[in-house]
């Protein structure tokens, strides 16, 4: 009976080892998560050719200095690569619009 407790126990014990196997994230799996999606947030915004006060307004959630982190590192590769932002299409419209009308 001792015997079978202790093989359930051990078996018990390694199967709850492989915590990640069930989706369980630890505390720091979880920042270094945030801290990812904060730096890949400011990429995409620097590459967008927006502002990084823009970028603080419409991500509230991410944390700010991941975000500006991630703006600094894409802008610094931009510099030194000579990559040209590409605005979203949903940017280039209003300005689009706005040089249509002065021509009139």
């Amino acid at each position: 009976m001792r015997r079978t407790a202790l093989l359930l126990i051990t078996a018990t014990s390694a199967l709850l080892a492989g915590c990640d196997a069930l989706g369980i994230e630890t505390a720091t799996a979880v920042n270094a998560r945030k801290e990812a999606e904060g730096r890949a947030i400011g990429s995409a915004c620097r590459h967008a050719v927006r502002s990084i006060e823009s970028c603080f307004q419409s991500n509230p959630k991410a944390g700010k200095a991941a975000v500006f982190a991630g703006w600094r590192e894409m802008d610094q590769y931009m510099r030194d690569n000579n990559v040209v932002g590409m605005p979203s299409e949903g940017e280039a419209a209003p300005a689009a619009t706005k040089a249509e009308g002065s021509k009139s």
